[in-house]
């Protein structure tokens, strides 16, 4: 199951960095997306906006106030889920992507992975 990370960094302290540091031990293939450039449990983060088919998940660590410029992006990746991370919650995001047909939670992506629930 490949997740795509948007909002990754090289930031220990963000909660973006913790998650891809999570996936990865969890067994999950993971793409992390972010704006600079850095590298993040020894994968580099992509600056630009990979066309990488077969995404399961996008799980966000961007703010809905920067979201709009990757709405695009993110629903031509086609994922199964979107998840909307505390503090990311976007209503109008999460009604584009299901008249697309994509599942959208709010929830975190860490306690999923810690509890068990991330796998649908």
């Amino acid at each position: 199951m490949t997740t795509l990370v948007l909002g990754a960094t090289d930031n220990p302290d963000r909660y973006a960095y913790k998650a891809v540091h999570s996936l990865k031990n969890h067994g999950h293939e993971v793409i992390p997306v972010g704006i600079r450039k850095g590298q993040v449990a020894g994968l580099d983060i992509h600056t630009d906006r990979p066309a990488t088919p077969g995404i399961d998940t996008v799980t966000l660590y961007v703010g809905p106030q920067n979201q709009p410029a990757w709405y695009d992006y993110i629903l031509s990746l086609k994922p199964r889920r979107i998840i909307f991370n505390p503090g990311t919650e976007n209503p109008e995001l999460e009604q584009k992507a299901q008249a697309q047909g994509i599942m959208t939670e709010e929830a975190c992506t860490l306690v999923m992975l810690s509890v068990g629930q991330y796998e649908l």
